[in-house]
């Protein structure tokens, strides 16, 4: 099969830091399904384990953590798809990606793809959508449904891959109040369309436009950008017994000691846990990307596909992955046929 992967982990700009390789075709066993892939989608996460480091790996090493594709073939214990299926799913970052024509999967972390979507539609949701969602209905404790009167979400990076579902979420399921954060012009666009009440620019004081807004407190915070530099805000800003996420993973000690007086609370999410850990709830992120899809039907929310590459090659990654480590991506980056 045809896949895209690496040896060594080097700079971008290096043609063997992705490369185009033939690969043997996975055989499923047990719970896992394999998915014929039709689209994939770039996120953070990959740019991270691709970063240059000394390591070398022995086999070529496949990545990537979004995908739609086909079920062509079940393991003996698979229960919830059939051959002919059209899935999605982020995968498990222990196990090879989804760079590849074929990819086997558990089951039990995916979806049915929205009967209303592309598979470059659907690939753009899987990995922001999990973790939109865990971190504000499972970590923040969020309602699902509209509190009275509205209770309010400082989103930090509101118009990235997982702020765009977040936003649409906290919005048209939550119903909150959402101030977003952005710092161009086209980044403030793309998060008012999505439903954002209110943004503001994470470059500046963010204590201050909160106050510009009418906020003195937030109910809720979701750091989806450089912790180390928003955390003290966070601090400040949320109101008692509030809550703070965030997804993004520190370079330096954070003094949780700021949330000492107000009782606030402070959360990690991180949507590989439960595939990492194998955690008795594996299948709740099966559930919610199916939540997702009727959310799609519905068209209560929509995809957050804002670029399109084609085909599926090394040449097309490497370019996305450069394209996200510029940091100014607005939406999902999708790459479709191999």
């Amino acid at each position: 099969m045809k896949a895209i992967a690496l040896s060594r982990y080097l700079p971008i700009d290096n043609p063997e830091s992705l490369f185009d390789a033939v690969l043997d075709k996975p055989v499923p066993q047990g719970r896992d399904i394999l998915v014929e892939v039709k689209a994939i989608a770039v996120n953070p996460v990959d740019v991270k384990v691709r970063a240059p480091k000394d390591t070398v790996e022995k086999t070529p090493r496949v990545l990537g953590w979004d995908a739609a594709g086909v079920v062509q073939a079940v393991g003996p214990e698979v229960s919830r798809f059939k051959i002919g299926d059209r899935v999605f799913y982020a995968g498990d970052i222990t196990r090879p990606g989804c760079n590849s024509e074929f990819q086997l999967v558990d089951e039990r972390i995916v979806g049915n793809m929205p009967q209303s979507l592309s598979f470059e539609q659907a690939a753009a949701l899987p990995l922001t959508t999990i973790t939109a969602w865990e971190a504000l209905f499972e970590r923040l404790q969020v309602a699902s449904s509209p509190a009275t009167p509205a209770k309010s979400i400082l989103i930090i990076g509101g118009a990235g891959g997982v702020g765009s579902i977040a936003i649409q979420l906290a919005v048209k399921v939550a119903g909150l109040n959402v101030i977003a954060t952005a710092s161009r012009p086209e980044s403030e666009k793309w998060v008012r369309d999505l439903g954002a009440q209110h943004v503001i620019n994470h470059f500046g004081d963010l204590a201050a436009q909160l106050e510009e807004q009418g906020f003195e407190q937030v109910d809720y915070v979701l750091i989806l950008n450089d912790t180390d530099r928003h955390f003290p805000a966070a601090a400040a800003a949320v109101a008692p017994q509030g809550r703070i996420c965030t997804i993004v993973e520190n370079a330096a000690p954070l003094d949780v000691s700021l949330l000492k007086a107000k009782s606030a609370g402070f959360f990690w999410e991180f949507m590989f846990t439960r595939s990492m850990f194998q955690t008795a709830d594996m299948q709740e992120q099966g559930s919610l990307l199916n939540q997702i899809a009727r959310l799609i039907d519905d068209k209560t929310i929509a995809t957050t596909l804002n670029q399109i590459l084609s085909p599926i090659n090394a040449a097309n990654l490497r370019q996305a992955h450069a394209t996200l480590e510029t940091g100014r991506v607005i939406g999902k980056i999708v790459l479709r046929d191999f």
